[in-house]
């Protein structure tokens, strides 16, 4: 078992005696004792206060102190449950209701479904600012200036196509720009790429040359409206893993926190209140998220399917 936050949710996370994951909220309904400090046999989790013990499902099993004649029994008792599912390696919650439709998880095409390395920080931010922070196609060469990536005097022009998804959009494949290196360095011959975006907060991206894959699967979870964890998730097919995981690990978590730091900043100046502006092309991607966000609310609310404003597009800045 363990402790997570997400949604300012206490959510216990954990396996079953047969590996099937679960999700609980992490909190007795006796007196709000975190159950995740108790114990678990591999199918009933035990409060460490009272022994109250709950099953995977959220029905309380026993409660020790009460006698046949009183009142609750277990039967009368349940915590709540959070749909889960595991696929390619990541645990996916869901925190609607509990009869909802369920919404298509995200899924990383080509390589398969073997991560080869995950990682994730925590952004001192509220959700919003982490996405669009992310999603900014025009930091690169400033945040991320580097040997194997780009630099501020290497700017070049882009032109990408857009195209809708039915909860986002894809920037369709294209070349890898020829200030990328990275991509070359690893993949070697002459990569493409393609990239999309998905509410909540998953941006996938699918790099391939005529031999190797890499996808990159990121996603940001709200802990609460001050903090977002970020996890970035990496699958490859390329030989020589063993060697590869090192190099490629202290690259990605550099990259990450280069984006946590730069956001940061932002988020300094934004406790300013200062005038801020979104100019076109460059931050036409930020416009869409929150256009996306405000439809799928309309949606809500009107009880209709969810409409995506987005239309195909072509985008061109520099970077």
């Amino acid at each position: 078992m363990i402790h997570k936050m997400m949604l300012s949710e206490p959510v216990l996370l954990g396996r079953d005696s047969e590996d099937r994951i679960f999700a609980l909220r992490d909190t007795c309904p006796h007196r709000g004792t975190l159950l995740s400090r108790g114990t678990f046999d591999g199918n009933e989790v035990e409060c460490p206060y009272h022994g109250w013990r709950f099953g995977v499902d959220g029905q309380c099993k026993a409660i020790p102190s009460q006698l046949a004649d009183q009142r609750p029994q277990p039967d009368d008792i349940r915590t709540n449950v959070f749909p889960v599912k595991e696929i390619q390696g990541n645990i996916w919650i869901y925190f609607g209701k509990l009869n909802d439709k369920l919404p298509e998880i995200p899924l990383v095409p080509a390589v398969g479904g073997k991560y080869r390395m995950h990682l994730s920080m925590i952004f001192d931010c509220g959700i919003d600012l982490a996405v669009t922070g992310l999603m900014d196609p025009a930091h690169g060469a400033f945040v991320h200036s580097s040997l194997i990536w780009r630099n501020r005097e290497d700017l070049q022009e882009k032109n990408k196509v857009f195209s809708p998804l039915p909860m986002g959009w894809r920037m369709d494949r294209h070349p890898v720009s020829s200030n990328s290196r990275a991509y070359r360095i690893f993949l070697g011959g002459k990569p493409e790429t393609e990239i999309s975006y998905t509410l909540p907060s998953v941006r996938i991206e699918h790099t391939r040359t005529d031999k190797f894959n890499y996808c990159g699967l990121t996603a940001c979870t709200p802990v609460d409206d001050h903090h977002t964890e970020v996890h970035h998730v990496m699958y490859w097919d390329l030989p020589g893993t063993v060697i590869l995981k090192p190099i490629v690990g202290r690259i990605a978590k550099r990259f990450l926190d280069q984006d946590r730091r730069a956001i940061l900043d932002m988020e300094a100046g934004r406790r300013f209140s200062p005038t801020t502006m979104l100019i076109k092309d460059a931050d036409t991607q930020i416009r869409w998220y929150y256009l996306l966000k405000q439809e799928f609310v309309a949606a809500q609310k009107e009880k209709r399917a969810f409409r995506n404003p987005i239309q195909p597009l072509s985008l061109r800045w520099r970077s």
